[in-house]
């Protein structure tokens, strides 16, 4: 059995700013809470490799890994897989982004299995990550929207 997710919100931004706050890797430790750093390892025309490093969890366990990023700009898509899947067999995450009537919709969808000697087994990492999901997704929408409403030009005053 394969793990599979799939996660939206709804960004009250327009899909520029989305676009480019969500793939500004430098800076997904300002966007994420999970992420201690980024580091940019290469970059080769719309595909970058980078280590993320998490804060240490509970029992004090700092996890890095290294991802593959290849962003398509014109369809509005990303395609990401861990290099070093560390306790997954794989892990594919698919980003997906749409101009909605509200803003922007952003979608992940997480394809993955756990090893054997995993910890953890599949069904456990799926409600892991569609909980995590969520609360990234709605602090990284409460961020872009803060930049949003700081970069909206004043309305003119009436003379």
């Amino acid at each position: 059995m394969a793990g599979h997710t799939e996660n939206a919100i709804t960004i009250a931004a327009p899909v520029d700013l989305v676009w480019d706050m969500t793939n500004d890797l430098e800076n997904w430790p300002q966007l994420f809470s999970e992420y201690a750093s980024c580091e940019v390892l290469s970059r080769e025309g719309n595909r970058t490799t980078f280590r993320l490093t998490m804060h240490p969890d509970e029992q004090g366990t700092v996890w890095s890994w290294v991802s593959e990023r290849e962003t398509d700009r014109d369809a509005l898509s990303v395609k990401a897989r861990r290099v070093e899947p560390g306790p997954f067999a794989y892990m594919n995450i698919r980003w997906q982004y749409e101009e909605a009537p509200e803003g922007t919709r952003m979608t992940w969808t997480q394809d993955f299995e756990m090893k054997p000697e995993a910890p953890v087994d599949d069904a456990w990492m799926t409600d892991n990550i569609n909980r995590n999901s969520k609360v990234q997704m709605a602090l990284i929408r409460d961020r872009i929207e803060q930049a949003a409403r700081s970069h909206r030009p004043a309305p003119a005053l009436a003379d």
